[in-house]
Parts: C-alpha cells; sequence; structure tokens
C-alpha cells in the first residue's frame, strides 16, 4: 500500500537513510558500552561498571524507537551486523581497553552519535518531518550530557 503521510517519498529515503546511520551507531555504541561494563577492572571498578550499566540501557531502550521511526517511513531497518557496519562511524575494539581507555572511546562514541544526529536534522527539516526532529532533539540532549559527564571522569 502506498504511504501517503505528507513527506514526499524522496525526503522519506532520505531520513531513513539518515536514521539508519544513527541506528547503526547507537547500536554500536550500546555493544560497546555493554563489553565495557563486562569487562572494566581497576579501583574504579563498582563506580564505571553501575555508570557503563546506566548507559547501556539507555542505549537499547533508544534502539526501537529510531528503528520504528525508519519503518514508520516506509523503509526497512538494518537487518544484521553487516549492515550496521555498514551505517555506523563507531569502530569497534579489537581488545579489552583499560578504564581510563574505556572512558575515552565512549565519550568519542557519543559524540560520534551527536555528529550523527546532527546530520539527520536537514533532511527532516526539509522533509518536515516533526516527528523525527523530536527524536533527534532527545537523542542529541541524551548524548551530549552523557559526553558531558564521561568528560567530568578524566577531569584533574
Amino acid at each position: 500500500m502506498q504511504i501517503n503521510i505528507g513527506i514526499p517519498e524522496a525526503e522519506r529515503s532520505s531520513i531513513s537513510e539518515a536514521l539508519k546511520k544513527l541506528l547503526a551507531d547507537t547500536y554500536t555504541l550500546y555493544q560497546k558500552t555493554h563489553s565495557y561494563h563486562w569487562n572494566v577492572t581497576g579501583p574504579m571498578f563498582q563506580t564505571l561498571h553501575v555508570l557503563f550499566m546506566t548507559q547501556y540501557t539507555e542505549l537499547w531502550n533508544a534502539i526501537d524507537p529510531i528503528a520504528e521511526r525508519i519503518r514508520s517511513l516506509g523503509y526497512y531497518a538494518p537487518v544484521g551486523a553487516w549492515e550496521f557496519a555498514k551505517y555506523t562511524s563507531i569502530v569497534e575494539d579489537k581488545t579489552v581497553p583499560k578504564a581510563t581507555e574505556m572512558i575515552k572511546n565512549l565519550v568519542e562514541g557519543n559524540e560520534a552519535v551527536i555528529r550523527t544526529a546532527r546530520a539527520a536534522y536537514e533532511p527532516a527539516e526539509k522533509g518536515n518531518d516533526q516527528a523525527t526532529l523530536d527524536l533527534l532533539t532527545q537523542r542529541l540532549d541524551i548524548h551530549e550530557k552523557t559526553a558531558w559527564m564521561l568528560r567530568s571522569l578524566l577531569s584533574e
């Protein structure tokens, strides 16, 4: 059935492509944060273990609304790791980093998601897609706050 939600197909396609990148970055950051939760060691173990759990839980809860927005626009969400790898801007770890490196990596990961979300504004604005704009604003607020809190852990 043809979709007629007031956003032309070309705009819906551009918006969904931008959201696929946001979804891939969010999912990749979720996986990274969850693995850090499992693997963190050192004097900050308890603090970071709990912090990472809070952060990966928030990321997990963000994945579904992004994917469902893609579906609402009439497109399929990425279907596997290969497709997430195609869309993400976040580099996966090859080894388990030290705790301080984990924090730095998560700052960089959150900043990557922020940039990806900001890049999605243009197609969403062009399509007059308020629902996507609202979703992007919410994600920006969360990732900017998370990056700030993580950076604070690195301050002397």
